[in-house]
């Protein structure tokens, strides 16, 4: 019996610790005022600091390359990763704001060997921006 509550218990605390973390991220950072946003000025350098050691090369995660503006519009084995026009129903917009339901699609994941730091919300906000705006 005295398992059963332990097993109970420690559910219960990863519930709340889990639903506690995604109250703090749940909001969507808005999009950047900033016009005239392109990928090769303002939105590769985000991507290669933050991206590209892992999604470049012969063999990138998800078999997404985010190291030219043909791949990331090509997207992933499962298909687009954004929506032109449209950067709040864009997949890399809520994997970047760790807002998929799944922490394991959070962009760059929490627990990364290069120790690379979740985007700002101001590099979400020129991301969405370049979305909005085309993704050009």
């Amino acid at each position: 019996m005295k398992t059963i509550n332990l097993i109970i218990v420690t559910l219960a605390a990863s519930f709340v610790a889990t639903t506690s973390l995604r109250a703090q991220t749940a909001t969507l950072p808005p999009a950047s005022t900033q016009t005239g946003v392109t990928y090769a000025t303002d939105i590769k350098p985000i991507f290669d600091a933050s991206c590209v050691k892992c999604h470049s090369g012969d063999k990138p995660k998800a078999r997404l390359k985010m190291d030219t503006l043909a791949g990331v519009l090509k997207g992933t084995k499962m298909g687009p990763i954004l929506k032109a026009g449209d950067s709040a129903n864009s997949f890399i917009i809520k994997a970047v704001a760790h807002l998929t339901k799944d922490p394991d699609g959070w962009m760059p994941p929490l627990k990364n060997k290069a120790g690379i730091k979740p985007l700002t919300p101001e590099q979400i906000g020129l991301i969405r921006a370049w979305i909005d705006q085309g993704a050009k």
